[in-house]
Parts: C-alpha cells; sequence; structure tokens
C-alpha cells in the first residue's frame, strides 16, 4: 500500500516529464487522447488524480502500458513484466535480465524468414553465448560455418564477423547471453575437457 501511495502521488509530476520529454503541448495531448486541456493540467499538478478511463488514452498516447505509464511498483515476479520485442523478420526477443549492465540474458525464436544471412555479417564489441533449445542452429563465425542441435552451445567474440539463423525451413528456440567486451560467462567443464574458447559442444 505504500508503494502504491507513492507511486499515486509521484505521477502528476511523471506525466509532466512524459510530456514535456515529448514536446508536447497540453492542447496536443489534449487532441491525441481526448482529453481537456484543464483536465490534463490538473492531472499533472497533482490536483487531481487519472482514473482508468483517462490513463488509458494516455497510455496509448505514449505508446506505453499502464504499467509503464504510472511506473507501477515490481510485483516480485519478473515473468509478469517480460515483453518480447517482435523484429521486421518475425524474430521474437525476450529479456530476461532487467538490471543495467552485466551480462545480459534473452530468449529468441527465430523464424524461418531469418534463415538468409546478410551480405556482410556482423560486427560489434561484446561477448556472447548461445544455447538452442530447439530446432537447429546455422552459425556463421568468421569463415566457419556450422549447424547447433538442441542441447548444443557456442561462445564467441563479437568482434569476429557472426550471423546466425535456422536452418532452411525451420524455426529455433535459444537462449543468449550477451556481455560487453571482457565479460564471459563462467563455464565449469567436466575434468579433461578443454576451454571451449569458440568451439561448439554439448551444454
Amino acid at each position: 500500500m505504500t508503494d502504491a501511495r507513492h507511486t499515486l502521488d509521484a505521477l502528476g509530476a511523471r506525466l509532466n516529464r512524459l510530456r514535456t520529454g515529448r514536446d508536447l503541448t497540453l492542447a496536443e495531448l489534449s487532441e491525441l487522447t481526448d482529453i481537456s486541456i484543464s483536465t490534463l493540467s490538473r492531472l499533472e499538478s497533482g490536483v487531481r488524480r487519472p482514473s482508468l478511463e483517462q490513463l488509458l488514452p494516455l497510455a496509448r498516447a505514449y505508446g506505453m502500458t499502464l504499467d509503464e505509464l504510472v511506473d507501477a511498483p515490481e510485483t516480485g515476479d519478473p515473468r509478469i513484466h517480460v515483453k518480447p520485442h517482435v523484429h521486421r523478420d518475425g524474430t521474437k526477443t525476450i529479456p530476461l535480465t532487467r538490471r543495467p549492465g552485466g551480462i545480459q540474458a534473452f530468449k529468441m525464436v527465430l523464424p524461418p524468414a531469418r534463415c538468409t544471412p546478410p551480405k556482410s555479417l556482423m560486427v560489434h564489441e561484446g561477448y556472447e553465448w548461445v544455447y538452442v533449445l530447439s530446432g537447429r542452429l546455422r552459425l556463421l563465425l568468421g569463415e566457419r560455418d556450422m549447424v547447433l542441435e538442441p542441447g548444443e552451445a557456442a561462445e564467441f567474440d563479437t568482434r569476429t564477423p557472426h550471423w546466425f539463423g535456422p536452418v532452411a525451413g525451420g524455426t529455433v528456440e535459444l537462449l543468449s547471453l550477451f556481455g560487453k567486451q571482457g565479460e564471459r560467462a563462467h563455464t565449469k567443464l567436466a575434468p579433461g575437457r578443454e576451454s571451449p574458447g569458440q568451439e561448439v559442444g554439448n551444454a
């Protein structure tokens, strides 16, 4: 209840920051939401608390969910806040971590439309680890062209030209860990096995 009261008390100032941060006037926001200028002004000054009927058009105008609009407190279960991002080619990326910095974790679903590699492979700072959950993943890494089966993983320096996608006609689900340059996932290996480096193998 304390978190809820704090969220409501801070909502007016948040609404004002959202509007001014987008360089919108009260009149322009009024046209987008069908909420009168005077009502919007009272909401932003904290004189009046918004109703659900007012929050919904505001959320649509700002392109946000209701939770994002009111800056709702965390529920304690991060699965409730998982929001997949769908790319133009149909790829779904689901963030599994929320903290800034450090290694970031994602679940990805790669559709058949992503089976053709680009003319130029991607190169950027960082280090990546991928683990195939289902389907067959084609990985281009420098001069290497390989296929990973379910249960197989690969890790590589992303300064090496790379691309990955499903084998033609298939869909792939995978987990991806990505860290900035120098950050790697720590892998414990069975006795006698060498560090995988840029190798592929069973997890």
